[in-house]
């Protein structure tokens, strides 16, 4: 059995039916809007986010209904952002295949990221929770600031570690943070374990985040996306960002004029890349990242010994090692 396998198995009924459930979760009876969508579908991720929250609520004291309507919930959120991020990033692929902006315009593809967001948010008024309606809400919120602070820091070219971080938490770790905080509550765990499992996620976001900004300074199909593509983009991610901050100024002086003035070639880019992984920028992020991860962990001794708390050990690992 893969590890994927065996991170699933304490939950893999309810995940199962979380698969079912959201291929159902939308339709619509706007041929071009449903079209949309089956693409969206055919295309769909690892859906590592609603696996976390179903193993979070199953270690905390169990899977309810709440549960699995909220698993489809965080995952409409993500596709959403999805289809919004490659409009904005003007990206024509996703995970190897054409993204919707690519067989459609990009008007086509914001109101389809709307539906899919507009979908999730009535799902999570149908909860009758308000502390969920409140955290999907804000994990909306904190993905478009995200976006702008990204925007904004590329504009102004802004090169620190805690803005770079400062982006990472809304762009990616809310979520996944969201994801454990809400299967905890769907499981009526206290308001101490409530907080570290939100903790545990955010941690875990980092990790995500991390390990996709290693992915772009290597070329591999598996990826699903061109190497150098966040450079192309004028972001800086934690690998370039470390060899910039820690090399002589006579040596990163071209560099930086490279980034001020968005001088992104072929052979610019190939030259920040080798410039990052040679200064050690790749192994100062995977560190960070693997900090991250034993942090993460750290926090799940007081949930009790169960094959689900097993299992979000090993997501965690899972994440830092994955190969896309």
């Amino acid at each position: 059995m893969d590890k994927r396998k065996i991170i699933e198995a304490p939950v893999a009924a309810e995940f199962k039916r979380f698969n079912d459930d959201f291929t159902a979760s939308i339709s619509s009876s706007t041929l071009k809007l449903q079209s949309a969508i089956d693409k969206i579908m055919l295309s769909s991720g690892k859906h590592i986010r609603p696996l976390l929250l179903l193993l979070t609520a199953k270690a905390c004291g169990g899977i309810t209904e709440k549960t699995l309507n909220t698993s489809i919930i965080v995952e409409l959120l993500h596709t959403a952002s999805l289809v919004h991020d490659d409009v904005i990033d003007e990206t024509k692929e996703r995970r190897g295949v054409p993204s919707l902006n690519a067989f459609y315009d990009n008007r086509v593809s914001v109101l389809v990221g709307d539906y899919i967001l507009s979908s999730a948010l009535m799902r999570s008024i149908q909860t009758g929770d308000l502390n969920i309606m409140t955290i999907v809400c804000l994990v909306g919120r904190s993905l478009s600031e995200g976006e702008l602070q990204q925007i904004e820091l590329v504009d102004n070219i802004v090169l620190s570690e805690e803005d770079y971080y400062k982006v990472v938490k809304n762009k990616t770790a809310r979520l996944i943070s969201a994801c454990a905080e809400i299967g905890a509550l769907s499981a009526n765990a206290s308001e101490e374990i409530v907080e570290k499992c939100k903790l545990f996620g955010e941690y875990l976001g980092y990790c995500f985040q991390i390990k996709d900004d290693i992915f772009d300074y290597y070329e591999d199909a598996k990826i699903g996306k061109p190497t150098g593509n966040d450079i192309l983009e004028g972001k800086v991610t934690l690998p370039l960002l470390h060899a910039l901050m820690t090399t002589e100024r006579e040596e990163n002086v071209p560099y930086y004029e490279m980034i001020e003035k968005k001088n992104f070639t072929p052979e610019n880019i190939k030259r920040l890349i080798d410039f990052a992984k040679s200064n050690g920028g790749i192994e100062y992020a995977q560190r960070a990242m693997e900090d991250y991860c034993e942090k993460a962990k750290g926090l799940l001794r007081d949930l009790p010994p169960s094959p689900a708390r097993e299992s979000l050990l090993l997501l965690a690992d899972y994440i830092v090692e994955r190969d896309n």
